[in-house]
């Protein structure tokens, strides 16, 4: 298991790693969304993610530029990424029309979309502690804390799209 889940690009699965952060880019890229915000944070997700499936991390035994790439471009993309996530699940998510009074679902959903964003950012927050602190060690620790995040994020988008939590 790799101590990653950008560890992937490395491995028999590094196509399905490539290919799934391609597709999300393609996702948040065509996503309709209500205003100028929702639009331009999705290019941005979009070119932050292919940015992470296309400067893949650091590989074991790499040239210069390979560690360069994985050492600064990877991690700036990836962090990137996150915040934008972070950002669609705690205020283009959020958001009700100006005329609309927020229903009961909405008010539910909007409690979904800030434990996810907060979760994002928590766990973007323990990485950074842990790379500068080193604290929390336990094996696998970045894997886990990514895994967490975009379950958190792919929980939210499935609330928006009111896959559960419905207007009546």
């Amino acid at each position: 298991m790799p101590d990653a889940i950008s560890g992937y690009y490395y491995t028999v699965m590094g196509g399905v790693f490539v290919g799934s952060l391609c597709s999300i880019g393609v996702f948040l890229l065509s996503a309709k969304g209500y205003d100028k915000w929702d639009r331009i944070l999705g290019c941005a997700g979009s070119v932050f993610a292919n940015g992470v499936a296309l400067f893949p991390t650091n590989p074991k035994h790499g040239t210069p530029a390979q560690e360069f790439i994985g050492t600064y471009v990877h991690p700036a993309c990836a962090t990137a990424l996150f915040l934008i996530l972070a950002f669609f699940c705690l205020f283009l998510f959020t958001k009700t029309g100006p005329a609309n009074r927020p229903t009961r679902q909405k008010r539910e959903r909007n409690i979904v979309y800030r434990v996810s964003g907060s979760t994002i950012l928590a766990c973007m927050a323990l990485i950074g502690l842990h790379a500068i602190a080193g604290i929390w060690t336990f094996p696998h620790w970045l894997f886990w804390y990514e895994s967490i995040a975009i379950f958190a994020f792919g929980f939210a988008w499935l609330i928006k799209g009111e896959f559960l939590l419905k207007d009546k």
